[in-house]
């Protein structure tokens, strides 16, 4: 069977995502940068924990919390109670060395950290195929190669998934966005003459796995509930009822894979989701300069050349009608909304919403650009913009290989 250019080109942008990530690990292992730092430490006790709750049943970070199951404490392993994130967000980093017999070697820990990035470079070629997938979809071949190329070569994304911190939550990014946008195709989908909650038990499937991976992930992004309803309900208004079954089925679902990952010891989980630390929001942040610094820097260093491109594609999309429809108006309230919690709580978790932010600052300038790309000047503007992101991706390119 013949496959598609344009799915090969995009596969091979991917590989090179994939290859950059690997040159990063190389030339930290090769540095000795992540052997034996407080970042591989911190990183060692994740994977502990998580292997801890694999093989003795102890859950991970529920120390403190009544009720949960009495296990000898692991001495690597952290102490307390972990309020940002569930066992599932250790059970994923812990799952490939789940084999490894005994605890870590020092002789053998770069074997162990090649082991324990697996996870979050799957994660990244998933959350990548994914835009690529949504963005094509919505804006033609030239909107997903152009969200694509910005995910390839955004220094943030090849960072997190290569884990270079110990915190990555590069599966949170990929639930959250899964999340988004299988509610809205559900939406969609009720829309056809068929029985749309029998028929749309795949979606209901997927929406439920997004779910639970990001807020698995990190608590905060349990904020995905109402937002997953509120789109369901906005897109099939004639149908809200249908919305409503299907959005309750998918929650029934993702609470289903949290109690799996909490081993099934419900009454622990429960007191885990009562004790879980959201998201500090404080009116009186937005008024402290240094919290906007912060989140731009963070925005810039994660992709530079949103820095030319945001700014192009809201001005136009301020100033254009045919640009504001809803596959460029969604992205750019999530990114809203993103920002919005990033500010208020600028202490983690709200920073984690400035990563799963990303992949929509790619969708929505894409759709616009896309949109420019059909105009009179589209000749024009395929130009430039293939010079700049070719200019992107090469910079990229150097200065990993100055590593």
């Amino acid at each position: 069977m013949n496959v598609p250019r344009t799915k090969l080109f995009a596969g091979l942008l991917l590989l090179i995502f994939l290859l950059q990530c690997l040159w990063l690990l190389h030339a930290e292992l090769r540095s000795e940068f992540g052997c034996y730092p407080e970042t591989s430490m911190q990183r060692q006790s994740r994977v502990t924990e998580g292997l801890a709750q694999w093989k003795t049943g102890r859950l991970a970070g529920t120390a403190n919390l009544p009720g949960s199951p009495s296990h000898p404490r692991d001495p690597h392993a952290g102490q307390g109670s972990d309020r940002y994130h569930s066992p599932v967000w250790y059970l994923v980093a812990s799952a490939p060395v789940f084999f490894w017999p005994g605890h870590v070697d020092p002789a053998y820990e770069k074997t162990w950290l090649w082991l324990t990035r697996i996870p979050f470079l799957a994660f990244g070629i998933f959350l990548g195929a994914s835009l690529w997938y949504v963005a094509h979809r919505l804006y033609g071949n030239p909107g997903g190669f152009i969200a694509l190329i910005l995910y390839c070569f955004s220094p943030g994304i090849i960072q997190n998934s290569s884990e270079l911190c110990w915190n990555s939550e590069m599966g949170a990014a990929w639930g959250f966005f899964g999340a988004i946008f299988t509610s809205i195709a559900v939406a969609h989908t009720l829309y056809a003459p068929r029985e749309v909650v029998l028929w749309n038990w795949r979606r209901i499937v997927l929406l439920g796995i997004s779910l639970a991976l990001a807020i698995g992930s990190q608590f905060s992004l349990a904020i995905l509930i109402p937002l997953t309803l509120a789109f369901l309900l906005y897109l099939a208004p004639a149908r809200r009822r249908a919305a409503g079954v299907i959005w309750a089925a998918a929650c029934v679902f993702t609470v289903l894979l949290l109690a799996t990952g909490y081993f099934f010891h419900l009454p622990t989980m429960w007191r885990s989701f009562g004790s879980a630390k959201l998201v500090d929001v404080s009116g009186a942040a937005f008024g402290i300069g240094s919290n906007y610094r912060n989140a731009f820097s963070q925005i810039v260093k994660s992709c530079p050349m949103l820095l030319i491109l945001f700014p192009l594609a809201l001005l136009v999309y301020a100033l254009w009608k045919r640009a504001r429809y809803f596959g460029n108006t969604a992205p750019l309230f999530v990114v809203a909304l993103c920002l919005t919690l990033a500010l208020a709580a600028p202490n983690y978790p709200g920073q984690g919403f400035l990563l799963v932010a990303l992949p929509f600052f790619f969708c929505f300038v894409a759709g616009v650009l896309s949109d420019l790309i059909e105009t009179r000047s589209g000749s024009l503007v395929r130009s430039v913009i293939t010079a700049l992101l070719a200019a992107f991706g090469l910079w990229n390119i150097v200065g990993l290989a100055r590593l």
